[in-house]
């Protein structure tokens, strides 16, 4: 699910009218649903057929018979994929209910028994020397997969042989998935009470944003106490699937704890050096240089943790309503492409969004893509503000991205998570710009770009921070179990470092990495959100600057899926992230916006 797994279920003070919530019967009609026990008889016999089909056989198959193969087990797959979707986005509508959770989980684990019958596939396609595969490819029936190849190839270093392949994948339900519901069950029943109020995670977090100092410095104690009183908890939580990940990155002859996410993501370790490297040299000149402006707008000598995300005197922040958030990220998208207003239209007009705010519910935002015989479905949580209209745009940019990456099918069409934020990230900026092009208002413009920084900030500097965080954590690991008070030493170090000078942390502040999701269910996604965005400036710039045909660029690089890299989709934009230059030309874009702010006083 690119934007994460969510942290708790939120919950309204006054209920905003006319909220979507989605409807999953285009995958099944619920979970006693006939058609799901049909699917899972139909993927169980099929997975043996192919097993003693092929098992054993690849190597002297033809081209055109190995292209067959690859189907067949795509078939298989994509029944597997559509049945946890279904799993998954039932337990994030309420991970609370007991039910839903024992279904999951069924689900689960039988789709992993299934699927152990299929894992010999892969492991013996990579077992096939490049001459005799390099043959096979004379087919164009099977060079239509070179990518899909190309792509599972590379892990061929770091592969095991089959038995200790079929155990691990086989152990995944009570290893790794085991502990991730553990954290989000955790993380979903708790309530953190702020004055008389009870609320759960999501719904506290949101009042570290509210206009009253007050009530900010209040929620931002609460949460760290509640955090605080479970910290033995997520730390142990944390310590094993540190421990579990250096395991098997051992066993894999993975360099660095990172590599693992950099080779899922088709990046090269030095790329996202350079990218890490120029975000942190230029903390001074963005976040360092902002959040001072920002304290002096607010007659603070200091913020605190809980003034991050405060909004500024000027900010009226009304209340949007869910139909003007839909004109407004419809018309954006319009104003680029009819093509793509046309597909994010359909979320709305198919109840493929749930935004409705309720106890259980994931909290956070994401998109998740199904398969492509069916759609993907986009979750927010909306709370009418702003930031929630921007929520919005991002994952629709991540829905209509799917949509037409499907036409890979099940396969190529997955991208990866560097590439998977570029039409999000994208999908905001338009909606951003338009909103601010058509404001003529100086100090409502101010505040739109005040807001649009602090966004750009989360999305690059915090991502940033929260990836050397991760690679402090982990590599620390690997000399023994991290003590809570070290991990909250690991945490100051570097959210001091990328916040800078203008912030003061007081000590509840030391719990608050216990709440990130993506250190549990992903790790080392984060810095996936500031390769985007710094991508998206650079492309963005493109398109300002009036490159011919850049929609039909821009989709069908969209189009591409999973079956191109970052070198070959940015070519056609004069775009190369390799480059360091490259980096530098995203962050400018950040830098140019805080000229901005500071040139207006």
């Amino acid at each position: 699910m690119p934007d994460g797994q969510a942290t708790a279920a939120p919950q309204q003070a006054e209920p905003i009218p006319a909220l979507p919530t989605w409807s999953l019967d285009d995958l099944y009609t619920g979970p006693d649903s006939p058609a799901i026990e049909a699917d899972l008889g139909r993927a169980t016999a099929e997975a043996k057929r192919f097993a003693a089909a092929y098992a054993g056989r690849l190597a002297g198959l033809s081209g055109d018979e190995l292209a067959a193969a690859i189907a067949a087990y795509e078939r298989i797959e994509e029944i597997l994929g559509r049945v946890l979707s279904y799993a998954q986005l039932l337990f994030a509508g309420d991970s609370t209910d007991a039910a839903i959770g024992r279904f999951a989980q069924s689900m689960n684990e039988r789709a992993t028994s299934i699927s152990s019958d299929l894992i010999f596939f892969t492991l013996e396609l990579n077992r096939i020397d490049d001459a005799t595969l390099a043959a096979k490819l004379a087919a164009p029936a099977l060079a239509a997969w070179r990518p899909w190849l190309a792509d599972l190839r590379a892990f061929r270093p770091h592969q095991l042989d089959d038995a200790l392949e079929k155990l691990l994948h086989e152990k995944e339900v009570t290893g790794r998935t085991a502990w991730a519901r553990l954290f989000d069950e955790t993380v979903a029943g708790m309530r953190v009470r702020v004055g008389d109020a009870a609320l759960t995670v999501t719904d506290a977090l949101n009042k570290l944003s509210d206009r009253d100092r007050a009530v900010r410095e209040a929620a931002g104690r609460a949460v760290g106490a509640a955090f605080g009183d479970r910290i033995k908890l997520f730390a142990l939580v944390t310590n094993t699937l540190a421990k579990d990940k250096e395991i098997i990155d051992t066993w894999r002859r993975f360099p660095r704890p990172e590599s693992a996410r950099n080779l899922g993501n088709m990046v090269e370790d030095e790329v996202v050096d350079a990218l890490v490297s120029a975000v942190v040299a230029d903390y001074p000149r963005l976040s360092h240089r902002y959040y001072a402006l920002k304290a002096g707008w607010l007659g603070l000598p200091k913020l605190m943790h809980w003034d991050r995300n405060a909004p500024l005197p000027q900010d009226d922040d009304l209340e949007i309503p869910w139909q003007d958030a839909q004109d407004r990220v419809l018309s954006a998208y319009r104003q680029f492409s009819p093509a793509m207003a046309e597909i994010a239209g359909r979320f709305f007009a198919r109840r493929w969004i749930d935004a409705t705010l309720r106890p259980g519910k994931a909290g956070g935002a994401f998109a998740h893509p199904t398969v492509p015989s069916v759609h993907p479905y986009v979750l927010v949580n909306y709370h009418g503000r702003a930031r929630d209209v921007m929520t919005l745009a991002h994952e629709l940019g991540h829905g209509v991205h799917q949509i037409l990456a499907a036409e890979q099918g099940y396969l190529r069409g997955a991208t990866p998570l560097t590439l998977a934020e570029t039409a999000s990230v994208f999908g905001e900026m338009l909606t951003f710009r338009a909103l601010l092009d058509a404001e003529r208002d100086p100090v409502r413009r101010r505040v739109m770009l005040a807001a649009k920084v602090e966004d750009m900030l989360n999305t690059v500097v915090r991502q940033v921070a929260f990836y050397r965080f991760e690679q402090k954590l982990h590599n620390e690991r690997r000399s023994g179990e991290l003590v809570p008070e070290r991990i909250g030493d690991l945490w100051l170090d570097v959210q001091t470092e990328s916040l800078g000078p203008a912030f003061e942390f007081t000590p509840e502040y030391r719990v608050f990495w216990s709440y990130v999701p993506h250190f549990i269910h992903s790790p080392f996604y984060v810095y996936a959100y500031a390769f985007g965005d710094c991508l998206v400036n650079a492309l963005y710039a493109v398109y300002r600057a009036g490159q011919p045909d850049f929609e039909r660029l821009y989709l069908d690089m969209l189009r591409a899926g999973g079956t191109r890299r970052h070198r070959a989709l940015l070519a056609p934009f004069g775009l190369d992230a390799s480059d360091p230059a490259f980096w530098k030309r995203g962050l400018d874009v950040i830098a140019g916006f805080i000229d901005e702010l500071e040139a207006a006083g």
